[in-house]
């Protein structure tokens, strides 16, 4: 029953020797919720993760460098910081204990974003990195593990000595043994992730902050998209092109249909200058499917045609597949593989809100003004979409995710009363 430690790098050990090593280093450590340590070498890997060479190679870590900023952090500890009050007393805020992470393999970025606000919050943590994570999540923990090595010798004593990346073939022994101590579990990656956490027990105190399934689109106004100049409309797209092609479409965030409000003549003729356009981007991009994805564009894109839920696919330039949907068609929530569009015209943003669900997340926009927006959030009422960003934030990470205030979720509250 050992794990590797990816970060701080080490031999394998056995759990309960990490675990008590864990245990002495937040003992000795004493971390406190925006403690300086922290936020220096956090702020310290941002400025290695904005390094142009870094972010030219995985453009997503230029977005993760800019929210770890110390601006950025101060910002988030100044509204945590706002305690709140009782009619007699006043509340304290104090991190939660150990906290275990345990983030999605298809999304590189995410376990940085969960880890970095949970340690923000003085947290012990442990970050499960799956096998399979790719070059970016591995170019996170090698400039991790740079910045380790510059830092201040009490700013990596702290950090070693709390914050521990690990790796391990799937063992049940060691999930069971790491959710049976720590105080909260962070389950990332969806319905099937989530369900077989919770297999294995936590302490009676301790308690799950899960992500499961989340699909997203986005959503344009016909009428906006035809007045707008085309550099306009390119700029938007180069926006979209991030928001859809980074993470293959598969991102929580990333939009998986399009829907245009206005007439039906309209929303089509505007979605075909939106394919049109975006076709430009995709060649500018230089991407192409590889021959895997190419397969699953069209495995998905024919299947949700087999069911009658789309009534035409096209397939634009050896790249994109875009797919009319049918007038009842509900929003598409499976992954189609990337760069697979289906579009469908609606009349109102109040007949759209009818086709929201739950586990619906991001929604991106174009072309209408805030009071429709907040007329939108209000007509949902909280029962689906925590997120209603401008197109081009579909992936920009925020403290508040999928609902949850996560910094005040990663601390918890001690009443004084005089």
């Amino acid at each position: 029953m050992k794990v590797t430690s990816r970060f701080p790098a080490g031999p394998p050990l056995p759990v309960p020797d990490l675990l008590g090593e864990l245990a002495a280093g937040a003992a000795r450590c004493d971390l406190r919720v925006g403690d300086e340590r922290i936020v220096r070498f956090l702020t310290d890997l941002a400025a290695r993760l904005l390094a142009p060479a870094q972010a030219r190679r995985h453009p997503e870590l230029a977005a993760l460098g800019f929210f770890l900023r110390r601006g950025e952090l101060t910002r988030t500890l100044d509204a945590l910081r706002d305690a709140p009050t009782t009619d007699t007393g006043s509340a304290l805020r104090f991190p939660r204990g150990l906290v275990l992470h345990v983030p999605p393999a298809n999304v590189d970025t995410i376990f940085v974003y969960s880890w970095a606000l949970s340690a923000l919050a003085g947290n012990t943590n442990v970050v499960r990195l799956s096998e399979r994570s790719g070059a970016a999540a591995s170019a996170v923990v090698t400039a991790m593990h740079e910045a380790l090595r510059e830092a201040p010798p009490e700013v990596a004593a702290t950090v070693a000595a709390t914050q521990r990346l690990i790796g391990y073939a799937r063992d049940d022994s060691v999930t069971a043994a790491l959710s049976s101590e720590c105080d909260l579990r962070v389950v990332w990656g969806g319905d099937a992730s989530v369900t077989a956490l919770r297999t294995f027990p936590l302490a009676p105190a301790s308690r799950d902050l899960t992500f499961p399934n989340r699909s997203s689109f986005a959503v344009i106004s016909a009428a906006s998209w035809r007045r707008t100049d085309e550099t306009t409309r390119r700029a938007v797209l180069g926006g979209f092109y991030n928001d859809a092609f980074w993470f293959d479409q598969a991102a929580c965030s990333s939009p998986r249909a399009v829907f245009w409000v206005g007439s039906e003549a309209e929303g089509e003729e505007a979605a075909r200058d939106f394919t049109r356009l975006l076709l430009d981007v995709v060649r500018e991009k230089g991407f192409q499917p590889e021959p895997a994805m190419a397969v699953q564009q069209r495995v998905g894109a024919y299947g949700l045609a087999a069911t009658g839920a789309a009534r035409s696919v096209s397939f634009e330039g050896g790249a994109l597949a875009t797919l009319e949907l049918a007038a009842d068609a509900e929003i598409p929530r499976d992954w189609l593989g990337v760069a697979t569009f289906p579009h469908r015209v609606v009349g109102s943003l109040a007949e759209l809100a009818a086709l929201v669900r739950r586990e619906d997340q991001t929604l991106t926009h174009f072309g209408f003004d805030r009071a429709e927006l907040l007329a939108l959030a209000e007509r949902l009422g909280g029962r689906g979409i925590d997120r209603i960003v401008p197109v081009g934030s579909a992936l920009s990470f925020a403290p508040v995710w999928d609902g949850y205030d996560l910094l005040r979720e990663f601390t918890r509250l001690t009443t004084v009363t005089g």
